[in-house]
C-alpha cells in the first residue's frame, strides 16, 4: 500500500469573507495602535487569517464546492472527510480526505 500526505499550507489565507460580513481586529505589533486623535486604531480584514474563528469555516466553503467538483464523496458519518476512487490501469486507486 502506497500512501501519501499533503499539507495545505496558509489554507486559511485561501477563504473568502462572505458579502457584507466585516470583521475588524487590532493593529499588529510594530503599528501604531492609537491614532492622532488619541482613538485606538483597529483594522479592518479582508481575507479570513489564521487565528480568526471565522477563518477555518470561510476555507471550508471554499474547499468542499471544489471536491465534489472533482468526484469525491462527503462520509456521511464524518462530513469532513472524502473520498474518491478510480482504477487505472486495471489497480484500484482510492483517496481519502
Amino acid at each position: 500500500m502506497l500512501m501519501r500526505r499533503w499539507d495545505f499550507v496558509a489554507a486559511h489565507l485561501q477563504g473568502e469573507l462572505q458579502s457584507g460580513e466585516v470583521v475588524y481586529c487590532h493593529a499588529p505589533p510594530g503599528y501604531a495602535t492609537y491614532g492622532a486623535d488619541g482613538r485606538p486604531r483597529v483594522c479592518r480584514v479582508e481575507k479570513p487569517i489564521y487565528g480568526m474563528a471565522q477563518a477555518g469555516r470561510r476555507w471550508q466553503r471554499s474547499l468542499f464546492p471544489w471536491l465534489r467538483d472533482w468526484g469525491f464523496t462527503q462520509c456521511q458519518s464524518d462530513p469532513c472527510v472524502f473520498s474518491a476512487e478510480e482504477t487505472i490501469n486495471g489497480v484500484p486507486q482510492r483517496v481519502i480526505l
